[in-house]
């Protein structure tokens, strides 16, 4: 099995090879080439009454991507990136575990000490339209939603909503299907594969714009959950403001590795301002269904279908975010993210400075604040020492901040 991957691997990156010095250096061809490189730097505070001390990372990324025509009728898009991580002490922060929205391993993972690499095929796809309907069919982006923060719509590769990296989504392994109609209006149908059958998810979607109101539906079957969602935005004067909600028949509900309920919803209203001195204010109220109740029962969620998968990654269910931003100046941006937990009074803080240092390079410094009650050690035979217990979400986890450069070609 694992030969076998390697040879994906393998032949994903021929492909690429054979493509490149044939196609890509044409001057005025319709091929391109771009990529990027990125170097996220990180320090590592303690967590209270946590197991590990203070630890320090540098996650760096280099990614080439390739697009062009293959005939009249059909696109191409390839994608390889590569992420070299160093942490201190060895193994403090893991490369991210695969997604379970791929059926193909087109990656390969290098480990030893202090450092691991990871070599992955994020994009590879073939695009076109057929009888008036637009197709992508193989590892593509996909996304849904239209709440900045955190969208409870975009259920197939959501970002996490302290995400710092954000310009590029991960690759799916699906076939997508879009018909346009009216000024705005589209229907699409979706298949995802999993690593797994029980993985797989068929939606199908709606959009259209009624009454100066843009209208997103979506439903299906989500990984084995039965869901149905619904998505407004529309604004009122210099307010703009968005609707969505999606709920779900929870799967294995109640069994070790399924969702904590049997059915639960996520559902979010965010709120958009600007105001005349030039600073925005971005506002949401988040409920988050497939959270736990109570701190006590926090590990449980981690456990869970929804948090493994990366459908849901907030603990709780009550939360206020919020996200403010300001270009002081054409070169600097400031900007600030901040996670409430409204039932256990914890929060997330994070200033950001946002630096541009030319057309194609930016440098961002931050820090994050966590801040709330700390675990409590309880004692719990036949285990020799008291186990943490928690009694809020981020009072759980220690501080963090660093340099994030980015440069794209």
């Amino acid at each position: 099995m694992k030969s076998a991957r390697h040879g994906l691997l393998l032949g994903a990156a021929l492909l690429l090879a054979a493509i490149l010095p044939t196609r890509a250096p044409a001057a005025g061809s319709d091929w391109r080439l771009g990529g990027y490189l990125k170097s996220l730097d990180l320090y590592l505070a303690a967590p209270p009454a946590g197991p590990q001390g203070s630890g320090t990372a540098s996650s760096n990324r280099a990614r080439l991507d390739l697009t062009g025509p293959l005939g009249k009728e059909v696109d191409f898009e390839a994608s390889v990136e590569d992420q070299l991580l160093f942490s201190d002490p060895a193994g403090y922060l893991p490369l991210p575990r695969n997604a379970v929205n791929r059926v193909f391993d087109l990656d390969h993972v290098w480990s030893g000490g202090s450092a691991a690499d990871r070599l992955d095929v994020d994009r590879l796809d073939l695009s076109g339209t057929l009888f008036g309907a637009e197709w992508r069919a193989g590892r593509q982006a996909l996304g849904f939603g239209r709440i900045a923060l955190f969208s409870p719509l975009d259920i197939i590769a959501p970002f996490p909503p302290d995400a710092l990296d954000t310009d590029v989504r991960p690759g799916v392994d699906a076939l997508h299907l879009v018909r346009y109609f009216g000024l705005g209006g589209q229907v699409g149908g979706t298949a995802v594969f999993g690593d797994a059958p029980r993985h797989n998810s068929y939606l199908a979607t709606f959009t259209e714009n009624i009454a100066q109101l843009d209208l997103l539906a979506i439903g299906g079957e989500l990984r084995h959950r039965p869901v149905l969602g619904l998505g407004l935005a529309g604004s009122l004067g210099p307010l703009g403001l968005k609707g969505e909600v999606a709920g779900y028949r929870g799967t294995d509900s109640g069994r070790p590795g399924g969702d904590l309920h049997r059915h639960f919803a996520i559902a979010a209203v965010e709120a958009w301002y600007r105001f005349e001195a030039g600073p925005i204010l971005l506002a949401e109220y988040l409920f988050n269904g497939a959270g736990a109740a109570h701190p006590e029962t926090y590990p449980a969620y981690y456990q869970s279908a929804a948090f493994q998968e990366g459908l849901s990654f907030l603990a709780g269910r009550h939360y206020l975010l919020l996200g403010p931003s300001w270009e002081v100046h054409p070169l600097v941006k400031l900007e600030g993210l901040v996670i409430a937990n409204l039932a256990d009074a914890s929060f997330l803080l994070r200033p950001l400075v946002d630096l541009s240092l030319s057309d194609n390079a930016t440098l961002q410094v931050f820090w994050s604040f966590s801040r709330g009650r700390t675990p409590r050690r309880v004692s719990s035979p036949p285990l020799p020492l008291p186990v943490p217990v928690p009694r809020s979400e981020f009072g759980s986890g220690g501080d963090s901040g660093g340099l994030f450069l980015k440069y794209f070609f």
